[in-house]
């Protein structure tokens, strides 16, 4: 069995680096993915799915340094399911709403922004730009 996720989409945060017991680095992160369409009485609607984003190793090292609040990314990985439900993750929050946490856990990670776009410029982030157009699936 396999399956492989493939989200665009901006980051809604800086990436936040920690390291586990034995010393291997972890990076997470939110992407936002944006959906428009027409409902059926002709008004637009825009939905935005959120996702949390796990990566492990030289990857999260690499997320950490050159990513940004705001910067555009293509993500493959796989879908992390909560062990107890088989599904997203899902809490009440502090509203008492409840809430649900898409988790996906990267294999790679493309930097789809420019120089110029997002929260900040890093000229060394035009150099990790290796996600040409033509890569993106749609």
């Amino acid at each position: 069995m396999y399956q492989k996720l493939i989200l665009v989409g901006r980051l809604g945060r800086d990436p936040e680096m920690r390291f586990t017991p034995t010393g291997q680095a972890v990076t997470s992160f939110s992407v936002a993915t944006d959906r428009q369409y027409t409902d059926q009485s002709g008004k637009p609607v825009k939905e935005t799915v959120w996702f949390r984003i796990t990566a492990w190793g030289k990857l999260a090292e690499t997320c950490n340094n050159f990513l940004q609040k705001g910067k555009l990314v293509l993500i493959e990985g796989r879908l992390t399911v909560d062990a107890k439900t088989g599904g997203p993750r899902t809490w009440v929050g502090q509203d008492g709403q409840p809430r649900a946490s898409y988790e996906v856990t990267a294999n790679t990670v493309k930097f789809l922004s420019q120089k110029s776009e997002g929260a900040g410029e890093s000229g060394a982030e035009e150099e990790m730009d290796i996600a040409p157009s033509e890569d993106i699936p749609f």
